[in-house]
């Protein structure tokens, strides 16, 4: 019973809709505005740069909250030679939070792209992803800086993050981490890589609208006025 209301309470707090929140205190509905998405993104074009902040910063914690406890009440957290079973169950915890952030049930299932609040989750699985989520973190702000579409960092990070978890299980396999040398399996490797690899379909799915107009040169660059999604 703990892992399922573990889970039933990350996908509630992920569902928090911080954007549509916090455009309603400053009283303009951004569903209606922009992209008509709740996300920081579209958040930032309508209502300034730091608006955009306040609400990544607030996605990313409904993420990293819940799936940190998660791992502390499933003695999870610290370790990287979980049991598949364990592994998988902080796992679930983690994605419903993003699902909840994705599918909102309070705005008929809609919701944002998921970027902050995958972030925030991916940090949150300590050890296993956060070295991985940070790696997509400065892949995101690299593609950001050189090339200013948000959507184009937000797919690269998500390209990242998986190769990102091979590569730290590897180092982790021949003793550098928190384990000996040995310790740590490909087994142990495969629910992270999983999941990784799902949730990084996800966005790029969510992002699919901005990869059309990538593609035609619609898209619009950081500090530019949002096309209608």
């Amino acid at each position: 019973m703990i892992p399922a209301l573990l889970i039933l309470a990350a996908f509630l707090a992920g569902s928090i809709p911080f954007g549509l929140l916090i455009g309603k205190a400053k009283g303009v509905d951004i569903r209606t505005q922009g992209s008509g998405n709740i996300g920081a993104t579209n958040l930032g074009r309508v209502l300034g740069r730091r608006y955009f902040f306040l609400c990544f910063a607030l996605d990313a914690l409904k993420g990293f909250i819940p799936t940190l406890a998660g791992g502390l009440v499933l003695g999870a957290a610290g370790r990287l030679d979980l049991p598949i079973q364990q592994s998988a169950a902080w796992l679930a915890i983690m994605f419903a939070s993003v699902l909840g952030h994705i599918f909102c049930p309070w705005l008929h299932f809609k919701g944002g792209k998921g970027v902050a609040t995958s972030l925030g989750a991916l940090l949150g699985v300590w050890p296993a992803l956060t070295l991985p989520g940070l790696l997509g973190l400065a892949t995101f702000a690299l593609v950001l800086l050189v090339w200013r579409y948000v959507s184009l960092a937000s797919i690269a990070a998500a390209v990242a993050i998986p190769f990102g978890v091979a590569a730290w299980f590897h180092l982790a396999s021949i003793g550098i981490g928190p384990h000996p040398a040995g310790a740590v399996k490909v087994t142990h490797m495969l629910p992270y890589l999983g999941l990784t690899l799902l949730l990084g379909a996800l966005v790029i799915w969510r992002h699919r609208t901005n990869i059309r107009r990538l593609r035609d040169g619609t898209e619009p660059k950081v500090g530019a006025k949002s096309a209608r999604a």
